[in-house]
């Protein structure tokens, strides 16, 4: 077995920084998440690109799912970005 150290990311695998990220982020569909997620990116400073946003409520209407693209130059940029929007109290996880 290979020693983390070892591990060379190879073109097309794993996260590659700086780069664009897509995150999702669901919850209460009452909560206009469709506004909140880009604003809370962009509160930690993230460059999120609008032209991105996407979302799609449940088959029974009660929770919103809201995709947004950003960008961030390290891993912790985008371990932040999850930390913020899981924080939020309206919205339940993120992918």
């Amino acid at each position: 077995m290979k020693e983390l150290g070892e591990i060379n990311a190879q073109e097309g695998q794993g996260f590659q920084f700086p780069g664009e990220f897509e995150i999702t982020a669901m919850g209460n569909a009452s909560a206009d998440l469709k506004a909140r997620v880009p604003k809370i990116l962009e509160g930690i400073g993230l460059h999120v690109l609008h032209e991105t946003v996407r979302h799609k409520h449940s088959r029974e209407g009660n929770f919103l799912s809201v995709t947004v693209s950003f960008r961030c130059d390290t891993r912790e940029q985008y371990d932040a970005a999850h930390a913020a929007l899981r924080a939020d109290a309206d919205i339940r996880f993120t992918l």
